[in-house]
């Protein structure tokens, strides 16, 4: 990819009307894709993009990301051949560990990383009409199961969710796509990149062939603090996931642990009290439209590939910052970067 590109993703927690009235919405503004997140409890992914789909004629869609853990690698490449037959500029497909796992009673599948590199083998010989057979480690397919359904026409990209060292490393060797979770840091850029370029070199690709995508929590608001107050509350949900994280950062385990504790007893003042500017900056996009710009820019000059602006967007409503985001951030950066 030579152009930088601007993405947006959703929460999956919406009635399927308000799935539809949203891409209806968005499609005026041309982002490059439109993301949904496959979090449990939440709707898992593949629903809400079949009914967003058919009315987001600009931008390609896909899943950040399914966790096998959740759905077998059968299952979300039949998932992925039929949004791939009714998306209007293509499909991508991610793929991650998943958290929250635990909490939500599934067993994490293991050795959860060769899980993940056998997902993407078992999809790509599913959606290339050759034999599934496959006698992984973790997965094994009898020879004779091969796809029953239409193939798409098209590769489908394959991002792989991940923070990890080793992770990254298996991405650069059969991914397309890095995606950096519940961050907005550059300083993390570069470390990703250097995680997936000793993938790329043992498996013989050009340096950078696999793009770094960053996305978090946005609020975007003309009154910027009342913006950013809202942002800390609603990053606070995934700071205790992600804080400890990012090798750029030292963050205390106490301080993770009592952010925690306030997420869990649904605390959100508390909470967000304890995020300061700086670190509501380094895991969420907020403020105002220059804001926004501004932490997008940012991301670009260190690196990314692709930036994603991620749930609820706006302050009082979604559309609000979207409108944002389309109208203003959009434009402005992709006059700075294309």
């Amino acid at each position: 990819m030579s152009t930088k590109e601007i993405s947006i993703a959703f929460q999956t927690d919406k009635r399927a009307s308000e799935y539809i009235a949203l891409a209806k919405f968005i499609n005026d503004f041309a982002f490059d894709a439109v993301s949904v997140y496959c979090d449990a409890p939440f709707h898992q992914g593949f629903s809400p993009l079949l009914l967003m789909a058919p009315h987001l004629t600009k931008s390609r869609v896909g899943i950040a990301a399914v966790s096998p853990s959740r759905i077998h690698p059968l299952d979300i490449a039949a998932e992925t051949a039929l949004l791939a037959d009714i998306t209007n500029a293509g499909v991508y497909l991610g793929i991650a560990r998943g958290a929250w796992l635990e909490s939500h009673g599934i067993q994490e599948i293991k050795p959860a990383l060769t899980a993940i590199r056998e997902t993407v083998e078992i999809v790509k010989l599913l959606l290339s009409s050759e034999s599934a057979g496959y006698d992984g480690k973790v997965f094994q397919i009898a020879d004779h199961v091969r796809a029953p359904y239409p193939i798409p026409e098209e590769n489908i990209p394959i991002l792989i969710g991940s923070w990890g060292k080793k992770l990254c490393g298996i991405a650069g060797e059969i991914a397309d796509e890095v995606k950096v979770g519940g961050s907005a840091n550059p300083d993390v850029v570069p470390v990703i990149a250097e995680y997936i370029a000793s993938g790329e070199k043992r498996a013989d690709r050009d340096m950078g062939s696999v793009g770094v995508v960053i996305g978090a929590v946005c609020v975007a608001d003309d009154d910027r603090d009342a913006a950013r107050a809202e942002a800390r509350r609603q990053v606070a949900l995934y700071l205790p996931v992600v804080a400890g994280l990012d090798p750029t950062m030292e963050i205390e385990p106490e301080f993770i642990s009592r952010l925690g504790d306030f997420v869990n007893q649904s605390d959100w003042d508390s909470a967000a009290s304890m995020i300061s500017d700086d670190l509501l900056d380094k895991f969420a996009f907020s403020g105002n439209a220059d804001d926004l710009i501004r932490q997008g820019n940012a991301l670009f000059e260190a690196g990314a590939q692709r930036v994603e602006y991620g749930t609820p967007h706006g302050l009082k409503t979604s559309a609000d910052g979207l409108s944002i985001l389309g109208k203003t951030v959009l434009p402005e950066l992709r006059r700075i970067w294309n």
